[in-house]
């Protein structure tokens, strides 16, 4: 008699996992089905234009601290294929876009030319460039690191050497390198 409860016992727990294990089968098996996987779709296809820009890196003084702050901005490759240099300077000259930093290079300031000597770019200011913020502790300082620091994100220029209306001046004689 207690075999045959046993048995009985033994038998409806084998049924009952059998069946349990049957419908947890179908169970995942529908979960599975219903799991389509979609195809994204963006909201607006990129244009060739958007497709042509990339992010460069601009460097200005914080108006509070004083100290430099990359400002990314998003340009057309086309204006910097040819003459990248030249591109990054005039947007150095015409000013951060961020409110929190200021404008470094001295107002009506030109690139007359620049030219590469190896991989040192020499670049030929107008004499407004002199104009720089003198009273300031690290008026020159930032003055020449905003300008290195962003010519050197190019791979070719590993330093600057500046020319005031095609000479020489005596104060900025140096090359100068990313510090």
């Amino acid at each position: 008699m207690k075999n045959k409860k046993i048995g009985i016992i033994f038998f409806t727990v084998f049924v009952i996992i059998l069946v349990g294990g049957y419908f947890a089968i179908c169970y995942v098996k529908n979960k599975e089905a219903e799991a389509v996987v979609e195809e994204y779709v963006p909201e607006e296809e990129i244009t060739e234009e958007q497709a042509r820009q990339t992010i460069v890196s601009l460097y200005f003084p914080n108006k509070e601290t004083n100290e430099l702050n990359p400002e990314a901005r998003l340009i057309d490759i086309k204006e910097i294929m040819n003459n990248a240099q030249d591109r990054l300077v005039n947007l150095l000259i015409e000013g951060p876009k961020n409110e929190k930093n200021k404008k470094i290079i001295p107002e009506a300031t030109k690139l007359n030319k620049s030219y590469f000597e190896g991989d040192c770019i020499v670049l030929d200011f107008s004499s407004e460039f002199l104009n720089y913020a003198k009273e300031e502790e690290k008026g020159k300082e930032n003055l020449v690191n905003c300008i290195v620091n962003t010519l050197t994100e190019l791979t070719e220029v590993n330093s600057v050497k500046i020319l005031i209306d095609g000479n020489e001046n005596e104060e900025f004689k140096e090359i100068y390198s990313r510090k």
